[in-house]
């Protein structure tokens, strides 16, 4: 006993050991990641914000243009994003409805209604045939049957796909924007959806800008014609009187002076998507007097963007430090269960050669038993003839004995290919209970087999069925206490399948416990459990076309439920 204590002390404090320093291996690569990301992170900052000191007097006249070019573009991102919103929900309705649903007035309507809930500035929804008919309209005016096949937005939609017009007052009289997409039908013709929209959200666009009152900023279109209300150079549908730089997509700037006279800045920034181009005009010393304020402002973002890298840095160093410490706790468990199983494995070659070395004896002594038998039984003169063959029959039963017992262990031990058979199911329970009666017997746990009558036989494979109930007894023994309970039922299900029940009054399984039992590696056990059992369990059941269920409460036991069908469903190559 002293013994035992002393190694189980020498064990815990090498496992201790072996955790301080894992635990310290880990502390110093956290350590060493972040310092790593942080300087990695920072430095260039630093080395970005010493450049910027550096070149910021010789460079203001160029740097100047910046703000304006990113307010320009963040202003132009969002009147697309407007428009390819709106182009998108318009492609998404042709391609979701067919033809004859869109035709339909009621459907029409109650499309119209469900985008005037989710999208603004929507005044009225359309359908065109392939020959400009608008067949269907949901909207405050009389367009039903409107013929649009001479209208160049239509040709140009048909060989496009999708349009989006220049604003226009229209038979509206006030600015609005068509936009419509087209679809081709299964005949090959083309269903067009079109909408229009009021320009009241171009307005807000241009409001969250936030020019001061000396600035101004508007939409203009390829001619030059202004598209929204401009504070000193027209109204909508005016020409405008700036000259404007060409180039691509990216916002440019210039320097100009206007009609009255005032030296400004233009950012010029023509749409990709449609016929629009953003203008956005500052006073240069409106400008100017921004840039005196940068300073302050970009000391401000530097320690900003510090503190948050620190933060994030850190926050990341923790999560992937923890990432690797858990796969290579997976890993070493991994490799041990391999060793495990790898373990199991040679253990059943091994009781299956024993099996067989003892069949050969046994067949002998079977053999000589019964000649030793019949040799008494014609000896009619033999003393104590009786009492040697009773004992002469004990031997048999004996050998008899060993041999179901051999015959049971190597019928477990072979390898789990599918062979389906005729089973009882009754008989094949009581039968995996064989290997395991005697431990239930030396810990006084009571197994009470309610067993139904007259059990449909069902077609499976006898050593897979074996494990599974072994492997669900086996956790049902090692749930319980001493002088616990196991109550196993069976029963007809339906016509198709049976079903057994294992219930146990053992400790029972918490709700997030319950989540994982089925999981590879996932065990209760420690170290004494490898994981595997109901994972394996629950893939047997699951190749044999059943299902496995599982109820458990904390302190008050555990029921697994097998059902089974009569034939087993197995897919193809199992």
């Amino acid at each position: 006993m002293n013994f035992k204590n002393l190694w189980a002390g020498l064990t815990k404090s090498l496992l201790h050991e072996s955790d301080h320093e894992a635990t310290n291996r880990y502390r110093i690569l956290r350590r060493n990641i972040f310092i790593l990301m942080i300087l990695i992170t920072i430095m260039p900052l630093i080395i970005m914000a010493v450049i910027y000191q550096h070149e910021y007097h010789s460079s203001i006249k160029k740097e100047i243009v910046i703000p304006m070019q990113t307010l320009t573009h963040k202003a132009k991102h969002s009147f697309e994003l407007f428009f390819e919103e709106r182009l998108s929900v318009i492609r998404f309705i042709a391609a979701s409805y067919s033809f004859e649903e869109l035709s339909d007035q009621k459907t029409l309507n109650r499309i119209f209604k469900a985008l005037m809930d989710e999208y603004c500035c929507l005044i009225d929804l359309g359908l065109i045939n392939k020959k400009g008919i608008q067949l269907s309209y949901a909207g405050p005016y009389d367009f039903l049957g409107k013929d649009y096949s001479e209208q160049k937005w239509f040709q140009e939609v048909v060989v496009k796909g999708n349009y989006i017009s220049n604003v226009f007052m229209g038979y509206r009289k006030f600015p609005h924007v068509a936009v419509a997409a087209a679809r081709r039908t299964e005949d090959g013709s083309a269903l067009i959806l079109r909408t229009t929209l009021d320009t009241s959200r171009f307005d807000d666009i241009i409001a969250s800008m936030g020019l001061n009152p000396e600035s101004d900023a508007f939409l203009i279109n390829r001619s030059g014609i202004i598209q929204t209300s401009s504070r000193f150079y027209g109204e909508i549908l005016d020409h405008c009187p700036l000259s404007f730089p060409r180039g691509n997509y990216e916002p440019i700037v210039s320097e100009v002076r206007d009609p009255q006279g005032r030296d400004i800045l233009i950012a010029f920034a023509p749409f990709s998507t449609s016929d629009y181009a953003l203008v956005l005009v500052k006073p240069k010393s409106d400008v100017l007097h921004t840039w005196h304020t940068l300073r302050s402002k970009m000391l401000f973002i530097f320690i900003s963007s510090v503190v948050l890298i620190i933060l994030v840095v850190f926050k990341l160093t923790d999560t992937l430090v923890k990432r690797v410490k858990e796969a290579d706790e997976k890993r070493e468990l991994t490799y041990r269960e391999f060793q495990h199983t790898h373990k199991l494995s040679s253990i059943g070659r091994l009781a299956a050669g024993v099996a067989h070395e003892i069949n050969n004896p046994m067949a002998i002594i079977n053999e000589k038993a019964g000649l030793m038998k019949d040799l008494v039984a014609y000896d009619s003169n033999f003393q104590n003839k009786e009492k040697f063959l009773g004992l002469t029959d004990s031997i048999l039963k004996s050998v008899e004995r060993c041999s179901a017992i051999t015959h049971r262990l190597l019928g477990f031990a072979r390898r789990m290919e599918i062979q389906l058979v005729e089973l009882d199911l009754n008989e094949l329970i009581q039968e995996t209970l064989s290997f395991l009666e005697k431990e239930a017997l030396y810990r006084n746990i009571e197994l009470i087999l309610h067993l139904a009558d007259n059990l449909p036989r069902i077609s499976s494979d006898r050593g897979q069925m074996q494990q599974v109930f072994l492997n669900i007894i086996n956790n049902a023994l090692a749930a319980v206490e001493d002088e616990g309970q196991i109550v196993i039922t069976s029963w007809e299900e339906d016509s198709d399948t049976v079903g057994v029940s294992i219930q146990d009054n053992g400790s029972g399984m918490s709700e997030e416990i319950l989540k994982s039992i089925f999981d590879p590696f996932f065990s209760t056990k420690q170290e004494n459990g490898t994981g595997l059992g109901l994972a394996i369990t629950y893939g047997i059941v699951k190749k044999m076309g059943g299902d496995i269920k599982v109820k458990s409460k904390q302190r008050e036991g555990t029921i697994f439920s097998v059902y089974l069908p009569q034939k087993a469903k197995i897919g193809p190559g199992e």
